[in-house]
């Protein structure tokens, strides 16, 4: 398992009032049947959907947008984005905050998740997971060949992988530096003449009063209290996604040299859509 990146402060304290457990509750039921009716009904397409059209899959993409997107309106956060959605075949890459970053990335763009196989296991999470195509990924290197199999299956087949070069999550303050391994697969010999990389900055806006990491989740933060605090909150922040210019992977010599542009980029990105904390002397992007 990859490491996971740690504050040298330790995470805000989680208090929950009367008001917000029954926030909590109300948005459970909403949001519980959002998702898990969305689920079956999915799973329900995907039967007549698999049998005809095998790896494509032209409907079941739509079902998983719109929970996404509505999932935003339940919760209460805000959702925007700034950029064009690349059209060519090929990957997206973006920083990594929370899990609530799957529900932003999927809201706009029919994507496909790139995940560690852990998560494959998760009850619930690894459901979805499943249902929804991700691709699961397993870090021995033994296996790094059979995996570009994969990623080449999928990309030809047009679907958009989404990776987090980072590798972890953090307090979406700032953007760790990508590790270039996931890289390699775009430069095999199938795939580097028409792939096309499309970096994406994403930054969470904490509600009003709260700390600026408010949405993040990291070190050895356990997600049923992070997800009680999201659901508790009142007054709720929001997330913005600023899409880049897509990168052709013929244009770089080397997975370093690529992975260090989209880094570049999406750092760039989060400094300009921060640029309202800093303006009020709070913490922005950080390194």
């Amino acid at each position: 398992m990859s490491p996971v990146w740690q504050s040298e402060d330790d995470p805000d304290p989680i208090v929950i009032g009367p008001l917000g457990w029954v926030l909590v509750v109300v948005r459970v039921i909403l949001l519980g049947t959002l998702v898990f009716g969305g689920l079956f009904v999915l799973l329900l397409v995907r039967l007549v959907e698999q049998p005809i059209c095998g790896l494509n899959r032209p409907v079941t993409p739509f079902i998983t947008q719109f929970v996404c997107r509505n999932a935003f309106r339940i919760l209460g956060i805000g959702f925007s984005t700034q950029g064009e959605l690349m059209r060519e075949r090929g990957a997206v890459v973006a920083n990594h905050t929370s899990w609530l970053d799957i529900f932003a990335l999927n809201a706009r763009k029919r994507i496909y998740f790139v995940s560690k196989s852990e998560v494959a296991g998760w009850p619930g999470i690894g459901w979805l997971a499943r249902a929804t195509g991700t691709v699961f990924i397993d870090r021995d290197r033994k296996k790094a060949k059979e995996q570009t199999l994969v990623f080449e299956e999928r990309l030809k087949a047009g679907h958009k992988l989404l990776f987090f070069p980072e590798g972890t999550s953090t307090d979406g303050l700032r953007v760790l530096p990508f590790k270039t391994t996931l890289f390699a697969a775009f430069f095999s010999d199938h795939l580097r003449d028409f792939m096309c990389v499309q970096p994406v900055s994403v930054v969470f806006f904490a509600p009003e009063g709260h700390p600026d990491r408010f949405y993040g989740w990291w070190g050895d933060m356990e997600f049923g209290p992070h997800l009680l605090k999201t659901l508790a909150a009142r007054r709720q922040g929001r997330v913005e996604l600023l899409y880049h210019p897509p990168l052709r992977v013929r244009d770089f010599d080397s997975r370093k040299a690529l992975a260090a542009r989209c880094e570049e980029m999406v750092r760039q990105g989060h400094a300009r859509l921060g640029e309202g904390r800093r303006k009020k002397g709070l913490p922005g992007d950080q390194r």
